[in-house]
């Protein structure tokens, strides 16, 4: 059999088994789960659609998961069943009490929605917040839902980790075991909407479109909005037609989308969007807590880790651990994590956290059984492709140590000793450097560990590599950018890419049904951007001076890789990453109320000096 008709092979036995296992599933929550449907009273009146999902086999007591949403708990009506319960089969028969709740003023619930609701500062009885209303559904849940053992266990990926989240501070008693996964955390400074003050434009265009329609009263989804139906099916062409954000508004939205107009009223980081960040308020935490996420989570991969890290900080003593690996988002339980995009991590990373972390968790804190010992942070290591385990994260046990940008394109740990040295080019906004290869019409989630070699090849992307390596190195925990710069305009964005050079000889793999060549590939470990007018202050940005030389320092996310022996480290800097953010118009001003005549060309530097270092920051982790 040729290496193609395997491969087609083993996608079409792969696809019949997914469907065999979805209808076993299907045909499992049947026989096994009785449900019913309430509507729960919070403490201000208004009523919360919940459905409920009990273990036939009445002969033992059994704990409550509580899974609390916005993107609905579909089917409605006690007699249409979903296809499966939990994250994956393995939850579902184990056997808990399953519960789904539409969160206030999402589908069938009652009341109004806010995006990211800001933790309540009254002492009122009737003041609320996602807080108040887990509380409340957890109360209600222990004292009227037949044969529970009177233990909670929350958990949640994306919007519904937020939710997990916010169910920490003031926890009801019940509640022992919480999961925020990929939870939406900040979106001003990191997940789904704006990376460092940067609008994500792709993200926050096409989700709101559907996600933002206003609910006058509850519905299901038949009778939600329908999905954008985009006139282009060429997202670079689509945004860059546009012409600008102000435009997609005005043509697309008006006034209709409450979360879009909050987007233009509030550009820098002022009371609405501090009001909305959870982690000041994650104090005093008992439950135990795992927060779960990967490093090539193209939505929420901040929160993971800004979320652990605050729990660590404010509560020395809670029962709080991380689990990362290299996953897309969700993907822990979406996937089997034996690769993603091109890159083969060489076993099935999701089913051995499914089996190790998630599982025994909530059996050990909700049921008591089981012995449940993981390390403080239990990492996947990407290139070495290993698990570690870890006392701390990031690691304790690594040397800081500065990667410095050299004149002809190198990088090396040693400084530059020339005094006068820096790469200059020229950004155009009517150009910008696309975010990925080729043609997409949507938003991919493989351009977090994409090949990079098609953005080397632009003049407006300066690369830096280091001589082939002759030992390993791996990084681990947050990367630095140290930038020195100067611009013919008043603003600008700052692109900074961490990548794997592959060998030239690396062989390809078999099968090969994408023509993959790896020799050379240029392997995307971790990029971010930074708006530059926002380098010293997301509260109060300034303009930069034309020409000045002007520092532009800013964190990468975590990391965790091995760069292996033979293998190069590079890092890319550009000033656009299209569609994926907005165009800066490389001019100081509110980019929202930006018009296409605002968009201006500017001559960017990068020096590499003595006097004017730029360097990354990283963390090598000790042998």
């Amino acid at each position: 059999m040729t290496n193609l008709k395997l491969f087609l092979f083993l996608v079409i036995v792969s696809f019949s088994y997914s469907v065999s296992a979805q209808e076993t599933d299907s045909a499992y929550v049947k026989s096994h789960y009785t449900k019913i449907e309430r509507q729960i009273q919070m403490r201000d009146g208004v009523k919360l659609f919940t459905s409920i999902y009990m273990p036939k086999d009445q002969s033992k007591k059994y704990p409550m998961l509580l899974n609390r949403t916005p993107y609905t708990v579909a089917p409605y009506g006690e007699d249409k069943y979903k296809t499966s319960l939990g994250n994956f089969p393995g939850m579902m028969r184990e056997g808990f009490i399953f519960v789904y709740q539409d969160v206030r003023g999402k589908w069938m619930s009652e009341g109004n929605f806010e995006d990211v609701r800001p933790q309540t500062t009254s002492k009122g009885n009737k003041a609320i917040d996602e807080s108040t209303d887990t509380y409340d559904t957890i109360d209600w849940l222990v004292k009227n839902v037949q044969n529970n053992n009177g233990k909670v266990g929350i958990s949640g990926i994306s919007y519904p980790g937020f939710y997990s989240t916010t169910s920490l501070p003031n926890a009801h008693p019940a509640l022992k075991a919480v999961s925020p996964q990929a939870p939406v955390t900040d979106w001003f400074m990191g997940d789904d909407f704006h990376h460092r003050g940067t609008l994500f434009l792709m993200d926050a265009f096409s989700f709101m479109t559907t996600f933002g329609v206003p609910r006058p009263k509850p519905i299901t989804p038949d009778k939600g909005p329908k999905g954008f139906k985009f006139p282009i099916q060429d997202n670079y062409r689509f945004y860059l037609e546009a012409g600008s954000v102000k435009n997609l508004k005005d043509k697309y939205f008006a006034d209709s989308i409450k979360f879009w107009n909050d987007l233009f009223k509030h550009s820098n980081l002022d009371t609405f969007w501090k009001a909305r960040l959870i982690l000041p308020h994650l104090t005093n935490i008992k439950p135990a807590v795992m927060v779960v996420g990967g490093f090539f989570d193209a939505e929420d991969a901040y929160g993971t880790f800004a979320t652990y890290k605050a729990i660590e900080k404010q509560n020395p003593t809670a029962n709080n651990i991380l689990v990362a690996g290299p996953w897309f988002h969700g993907g822990w339980v979406r996937s089997t994590g034996n690769s993603f995009g091109d890159i083969e991590f060489g076993q099935p990373t999701s089913t051995y956290y499914q089996e190790n972390f998630e599982l025994p968790f909530f059996k050990y804190f909700l049921k008591g059984e089981g012995n449940f010992n993981p390390a403080e942070a239990n990492i996947f290591v990407t290139g070495s492709n290993q698990w570690k385990k870890f006392n701390s994260w990031p690691p304790a046990d690594t040397e800081s140590k500065n990667l410095y940008l050299q004149p002809n394109g190198k990088l090396a740990f040693e400084k530059v000793g020339r005094t006068d040295s820096w790469d200059e080019y020229v950004s155009d906004p009517a150009n910008p450097v696309p975010y990925q290869d080729g043609v997409q019409a949507r938003r991919t989630r493989e351009y977090m560990i994409d090949d990079q070699r098609f953005a080397a090849r632009r003049p407006d992307v300066k690369t830096y590599q280091t001589d082939v390596l002759t030992e390993d190195i791996t990084l681990t925990g947050p990367v630095l950018a140290n930038l020195v710069v100067s611009t013919t305009g008043t603003d600008a964005d700052y692109v900074v890419k961490l990548i794997d050079v592959y060998p030239e000889d690396a062989p390809n793999p078999t099968p090969n049904p994408k023509n993959l060549i790896m020799g050379g590939y240029e392997m995307l470990v971790r990029g971010e951007i930074m708006r530059g007018k926002y380098r010293n202050s997301f509260e109060k940005p300034e303009p930069f001076v034309p020409g000045a030389i002007t520092k532009v320092n800013y964190p990468l996310p975590d990391v965790a890789h091995t760069f292996k022996k033979g293998h190069r480290i590079m890092i890319q800097i550009q000033n656009s990453w299209f569609p994926l953010a907005d165009r800066n118009p490389q001019k100081f001003m509110d980019i929202y109320q930006a018009e296409p005549k605002d968009f201006q060309k500017a001559t960017h530097k990068i020096y590499h000096d003595t006097h004017n270092s730029s360097f990354i920051t990283v963390n090598v982790l000790k042998p």
